[in-house]
């Protein structure tokens, strides 16, 4: 299932040394082959997802990108592959049978958490289900003080009790955390090490060696995750590995990682939890690029794939990043770049639930059986079918006409959801699409219930979306949209028209943005040392030799990540806070690192998320951080370059699309068509191989220099 408009390129005798971007989602599997420097520029390719083995929709992708691009194995240069198989197996819980081993006394940590019910106003509201049992939760006489002194130390009797109580729990691995354990990392590692000797068949995991920071249920969260989905992964890549050996690969495999860079194939396989977000930050790396090449300082970026939709805001060309985020209803505290989910994607299940009213998602059909359009057994309709159903999608040229749907299935399916809703049972066959019937001047059932979807979806994704701005105080009217994914540029103008941006800007590869994103990705990893003491000349001293002990081990790990390692970058932060705040800032290091400017930045930062400063105030330091990277191939997501014109752009075609209850004729156009300077008022659908852009009535869309549609509301 391939999607380039370029078509195929051919090969040279001198062929560059290729790179390739993989993004495993839901529904399809996508790539990117990128050829940095070469004129011939960027491939693109959609592979239908095999969740049964993964694995094998990306050797059979890879397979065929390299065909259609007239390469062999031997010309990879690089492979760099995005995931969420963590991040669905911590939300289906389907990870490893693990057990956690606790300082005396902390047996609860993980059922009493921070001691907060998810909703304080919801009387139904469940807590998470404790990731590991209390019955496969074992305590150790290990214990340090908050000086990092050792309070009680195990003899070799009581590990040897301990070591028996753990096998006793049938656990396959499990995570190690010791009171205090970030303020020496040392003493639990050989902790660890000890028990470890005891127990050669059970892998076990340090929390200090997995994230030093400070706040115990936290730590024992994220080494309980790292635990939980390591075998898991280890056997996907372990997989994939036979699998690219066997096409004859010899190109080193990177994982794209949650804070938007990535690490290599065994970085991943110890530490498999900085990758739970890859595919999404992947995505919000490449709208980044993007956004510098365009000129647009400010973003939100709209990832709208098979299964959900995620949105990230991105200032002066860089992402916004978070300390804190949550995973299938659990915290975790690797800095990640701030990926939201605020929705349904295309394939999420439509339904009439059992009161009459409509329902879109949470639950998707996935790659199999899909939405019903795609004929592959699916009986239940998705939002896809609503696409199709309103005439916004054509059921002959989805994919570049490499994939007909079943129009009149979609309609049948949506008259069922109506008849569950009152509506009747009416289908019709469509509301104007090719092939689909014309414009009647009539409602179906089905229509209405299409179209009720629809705007579910979409006052969802508002909600969601304004509660994420207005909690960062931005305003929406000041950004710009970027969307990507398969349905994010079909969906991208409603949800703009209802929260209220007025601009957006849709890739030439919307499709495959994030695989684009992973090809380009930094190698980068963060560091992080909690000190928590108060900020004088004393703690200055501290600080600066902590982070010279976190720049040794940053230097030393990106020595390790293969011949894509480059030149070292560092970024040096801290976390600050007025004494007795619960949590801190994060404030970028000075430099020269003194007392009075470091109170300066943190006074600065202060004043300008809250409002203002407080100099009588004592200054709180909390953890420091140091983040690096090395530069991968800058790769715009930019088009063929093709001369400009100012003329109408003549439309291919004419059809019937229903929105917002009404139906309107809009002209269809392909997008390789339109040349830089011409515009073209909606209704409008703009189709190409891989997404369909729609443009409603009082927005106009245009084509600039980089061959990015750029979408104005008048």
């Amino acid at each position: 299932m391939s999607a380039d408009p370029a078509g195929p390129v051919a090969p040279t005798a001198a062929t560059p040394r290729a790179r390739v971007g993989i993004d495993v989602g839901g529904t399809f599997t996508d790539f990117v082959l990128a050829l940095p420097g070469d004129p011939r520029g960027l491939l693109h390719h959609k592979e239908p997802s095999t969740p049964d083995d993964p694995a094998r929709a990306v050797a059979d992708g890879i397979a065929a990108v390299l065909g259609r691009a007239g390469l062999d194995a031997g010309d990879l240069a690089s492979i760099t592959h995005g995931t969420t198989i963590g991040l669905n197996a911590i939300i289906q819980r389907r990870g490893a049978r693990i057990a956690l081993v606790v300082t005396e006394g902390y047996r609860d940590i993980l059922e009493i958490g921070r001691s907060r019910m998810p909703s304080s106003f919801d009387l139904h509201a469940a807590k998470e289900e404790p990731l590991v049992p209390r019955d496969r939760i074992v305590e150790i006489p290990a214990r340090l003080g908050p000086d990092g002194r050792p309070v009680r130390t195990p003899s070799d009797a009581e590990l040897a009790r301990v070591a028996e109580e753990l096998a006793a729990t049938g656990a396959e691995a499990a995570a190690v955390l010791v009171l205090h354990g970030h303020t020496d990392p040392a003493f639990e590692a050989e902790v660890t090490a000890r028990l470890g000797a005891l127990l050669p068949q059970m892998p076990l995991t340090s929390s200090a060696a997995i994230w030093p920071e400070v706040r115990e249920f936290e730590r024992a969260l994220v080494t309980c995750l790292n635990v939980y989905i390591q075998p898991l992964m280890r056997r996907y890549f372990d997989r994939l590995e036979t699998l690219l050996d066997g096409l004859g690969v010899t190109a080193p495999v990177y994982i794209a990682a949650s804070n938007g860079g990535s690490l290599s194939l065994r970085s991943a396989v110890e530490r498999p939890i900085e990758t739970v977000l890859s595919g999404p930050a992947a995505g919000v790396t490449a709208a980044t690029r993007l956004g510098r090449a365009a000129g647009i300082s400010r973003l939100v970026t709209f990832d709208m794939g098979g299964t959900s939709s995620d949105i990230a805001v991105a200032v002066d060309g860089e992402p916004e990043f978070a300390t804190h985020t949550t995973i299938g209803g659990l915290p975790l505290i690797l800095p990640v770049v701030a990926v939201s989910a605020i929705g349904a994607g295309g394939g999420s299940v439509v339904r009439a639930d059992e009161h009459g009213v409509l329902k879109v998602g949470p639950e998707s059909a996935g790659a199999a059986p899909g939405p019903v359009a795609y004929g592959r057994g699916g009986t239940r309709p998705t939002v896809t079918d609503c696409y199709l159903h309103t005439g916004v999608i054509d059921p002959a040229t989805f994919l570049g006409g490499r994939m007909t749907l079943d129009a009149r299935a979609a309609a049948r399916a949506l008259g069922e959801v109506a008849t569950g809703l009152g509506f009747g049972s009416g289908s019709g066959s469509g509301s104007g699409a090719s092939g689909t019937g014309a414009d009647t001047g009539t409602s179906t059932g089905a229509d209405r219930a299409a179209d009720g979807a629809l705007r579910v979806a979409t006052a969802g994704m508002a909600v969601e979306l304004q509660k994420t701005l207005a909690g960062r105080g931005l305003d929406p009217a000041e950004f710009t949209l970027v969307p990507f994914g398969g349905a994010g540029p079909t969906h991208a103008a409603v949800l703009a028209e209802e929260v209220g941006i007025r601009e957006i800007v849709v890739p030439p590869t919307a499709a495959t943005f994030c695989a684009l994103g992973a090809v380009g990705a930094d190698l980068r990893r963060d560091f992080a040392r909690s000190l928590r003491r108060e900020l004088d000349d004393a703690s200055i001293a501290t600080l600066d030799t902590v982070l010279t002990g976190l720049e040794e081990q940053a230097r030393g790990w990106l020595a390790g990540q293969g011949p894509a390692a480059g030149a070292p970058e560092l970024s040096l932060a801290a976390d600050m806070s007025y004494r007795g705040q619960a949590y801190e800032l994060r404030v970028p290091l000075p430099a020269p690192l003194t007392q009075d400017a470091l109170r300066e930045a943190f006074h600065t930062e202060h004043e300008r998320l809250y409002g203002f400063r407080d100099t009588d105030a004592a200054i709180s330091l909390g953890t420091a951080r140091l983040a690096i990277s090395s530069a991968g191939p800058e790769i715009v997501p930019a088009a063929t370059p093709v001369g400009a014109r100012t003329e109408p752009p003549v439309p291919a075609g004419h059809r019937t699309v229903l929105l917002a209850g009404r139906r309107v004729t809009a002209e269809v156009h392909r997008r390789e068509a339109l040349r830089p300077g011409q515009s073209l008022p909606g209704p409008a659908v703009i189709e190409q191989d891989d997404t369909t852009v729609l443009v409603p009535p009082e927005w106009t869309a245009g084509v600039d220099p980089l061959g990015n549609l750029r979408l104005t509301r008048s």
